[in-house]
């Protein structure tokens, strides 16, 4: 059942009994947790997390007080704990029942008159029934369906055996988790239509990185769950899932303030200043100044006492560090006192669903007013084997933008002057849209700033230098003797006194005099 399909069930999801599987960001996804005494499968090819989930599962139980079970077709109980203990578990508590005995390949062991097969499956379904019967589990894991498969030989008694454990389980009170490692040839379906509910894990390789892994919930009967995929990782401890953000879940918190930038002329450009709850996009060439206007605008909010957090993907954290200090916009008190949660990430380590988990970390837990991404660039190079990551990023915003948080966003364009483009076009993502140019003046390389869009107010539309000094951002008049500024190679109409003077960064902040953060 898809979440688009299930407003009648949801006032069923919200009276149910759950039971908790052990992952807190499935118990989300699926409303609670997992309608108790049912038979569920979980789907993956090996590798993805199953026996992990399994095992989390029982482990969850036995915490409770559950009596609980796992019966392995397949893996040895030192191999189990094994696992186990990787994840600093201790299994205490779960019973493990192995169904392959090391005696099991003696001569007294072998079918001589039927096949094998025919008699082997009806002992091992018979085997676990007995052992339901004795221990009288509330949870119950299989592990796999896959040499149950094997003795069955075909689907017809395949299914029916299925169909008799379902029936029996159904009696005894139990929570029965069914793993399949997805062996069975032409993506056989014969448990998806017994089962009260499917969970299938999947990986894959990038280009460049770690691998992804992902879940989603199939199918669920009588609950409303949050269906797609849902990023998780594999930790010690366990797995580790993140939600797909959905923006709509989050109540609005509309907020109409107006906050300063730090700067009187910067405000002036913008029209006040930037709002709440607003997406502001900085873009422009490399090393034109984007990452300082929004450093800025962070160190502002931050000295008015508000929390942050910084997201860093492109630039080494010492050196971001170094550049803001010799600014005059020193980021190491806020970070010590805890007001700022400045975070350097490696992308090619990184998936979209964990990024959105460590925004809704800095927003909802924290307390992040402000949020800064520098750079879109790399987060969306990083994942090229990704898709709709425009959509996700468009799902953010609208998250950030309901819990009232004036987000930065820094987009890097090729080139320096004249025809300069993007990796892709986001400005129709943001509310306010800034940018950078460099432009060509009496033998000089200068910087110009524009504001293109602001949805909050009435802005300036001249075009301003600017400089990068010792006190962070100055801006000059508007370029009113040049025409074509922003082509890079601008024609002078005037006599240029309305130019800034030349000032230049000492040597500890910048190699370069007159150079800029980025």
């Amino acid at each position: 059942m898809s979440s688009d399909s299930m407003d009648a069930a949801a006032g069923i999801s919200g009276r149910r009994i759950t039971e908790a599987t052990g992952i807190s960001g499935l118990d989300d996804i699926l409303g609670g947790g997992l309608t108790p005494h049912r038979l569920y499968l979980v789907e993956g090819t090996p590798g993805t997390g199953k026996t992990t989930l399994g095992l989390g599962f029982l482990l969850t139980g036995a915490a409770a007080g559950q009596s609980c079970l796992y019966v392995t077709l397949a893996e040895s109980d030192m191999e189990l704990r094994a696992v186990a203990e990787t994840h600093g578990w201790t299994l205490e508590g779960i019973t493990i029942f192995e169904m392959v005995p090391f005696d099991g390949l003696g001569y007294d062991q072998e079918q001589t008159l039927l096949h094998p097969s025919e008699v082997e499956l009806g002992e091992t379904v018979r085997a676990i029934m007995s052992k339901v019967e004795e221990l009288q589990p509330a949870r119950v894991v299989i592990d796999s369906l896959s040499e149950l498969r094997l003795l069955a030989q075909n689907p017809i008694r395949y299914r029916r055996q299925i169909l008799a454990l379902k029936h029996f389980f159904a009696t005894r009170q139990c929570t029965v988790l069914m793993l399949d490692d997805k062996t069975g040839a032409g993506g056989d379906l014969q448990l998806h239509s017994i089962a009260h509910g499917v969970i299938s894990l999947d990986q894959a390789l990038s280009g460049f990185g770690a691998q992804r892994r992902r879940l989603h919930v199939v199918k669920m009967r009588g609950v409303r769950f949050r269906g797609g995929y849902h990023d998780f990782e594999i930790e010690s401890g366990g797995i580790k899932l993140f939600p797909r953000l959905v923006a709509a879940e989050h109540a609005t918190r509309r907020v109409d303030t107006i906050i300063s930038t730090g700067s009187v002329e910067f405000d002036a450009l913008l029209g006040g200043g930037l709002f709440h709850g607003t997406a502001n996009l900085f873009t422009g060439p490399a090393g034109v100044g984007k990452t300082t206007a929004a450093v800025q605008c962070m160190v502002a909010a931050l000295q008015r006492g508000e929390k942050a957090a910084f997201f860093l993907f492109d630039e080494r954290l010492p050196t971001l560090l170094q550049r803001c200090a010799a600014l005059d916009m020193d980021l190491q008190p806020f970070i010590a006192s805890g007001q700022l949660n400045l975070r350097a990430i490696d992308p090619a380590e990184l998936s979209p669903g964990e990024f959105a988990a460590a925004i809704r970390q800095a927003v909802e837990a924290d307390g992040a007013g402000t949020v800064v991404i520098d750079s879109l660039n790399a987060y969306l190079q990083s994942m090229p084997s990704e898709q709709f990551l425009v959509l996700q990023m468009h799902e953010m915003l609208s998250y950030l933008g309901q819990h009232g948080v004036v987000t930065l966003l820094i987009l890097g364009m090729h080139g320096i002057m004249g025809d300069i483009r993007t990796d892709v076009d986001l400005s129709y993502l943001a509310d306010t849209a800034v940018q950078l140019r460099y432009f060509e003046a009496l033998g000089e390389v200068r910087q110009a700033i524009s504001v293109i869009k602001t949805r909050t107010a009435w802005h300036e539309r001249t075009i301003r230098e600017f400089q990068i000094g010792k006190d962070g951002l100055s801006f000059g008049k508007p370029l009113t003797d040049f025409q074509g500024v922003l082509t890079g190679i601008p024609t002078f109409l005037g006599e240029g006194n309305n130019l800034l003077p030349r000032e230049s960064i000492p040597a500890e902040g910048n190699p370069e005099p007159g150079g800029s953060l980025k």
